[in-house]
């Protein structure tokens, strides 16, 4: 690989639901082996297989390789430190307490839930 296909930007992905592993090269801009090492070391990617057991990457697994090479070209982290960023930044963020919508505005008409209960309650009673 040449320094000049570090230097340049990388073309747009293409609309498509699956890439090859050539493919996949030349919009990541480094060689298919780097990709297969990188496979091994992210459990994040994991690509599926064609009948003939070609790499069939999809639009996020490239968009990750394109995030691993910046992490590790361009801001010089490990593999370690890479992948520890990377799993940071895939977390979702908790939730905190009491910003989360109540069930009652998110379902108006489950308001009135509760004295269909009751109700439903006293029926059970009844039959018992």
């Amino acid at each position: 690989m040449s320094a000049d296909m570090l230097d340049t930007a990388p073309p747009p992905i293409p609309d498509k639901l699956y890439f090859r592993v050539g493919e996949t090269s030349r919009l990541v801009g480094v060689a298919p082996y780097v990709l297969r090492f990188w496979e091994t070391e992210f459990p994040l990617l994991h690509p599926k297989k064609s009948g003939r057991g070609h790499r069939l990457y999809r639009r996020r697994d490239v968009e990750l390789f394109l995030q691993i090479k910046h992490l590790l070209y361009e801001k010089r982290f490990t593999i370690e430190g890479a992948r520890q960023a990377l799993k940071s930044r895939s977390k979702p963020s908790a939730r905190p307490a009491g910003k989360g919508a109540s069930q009652g505005r998110l379902f108006p008409e489950a308001a009135g839930m509760a004295e269909v209960r009751a109700e439903l309650m006293e029926i059970l009673k009844l039959l018992r």
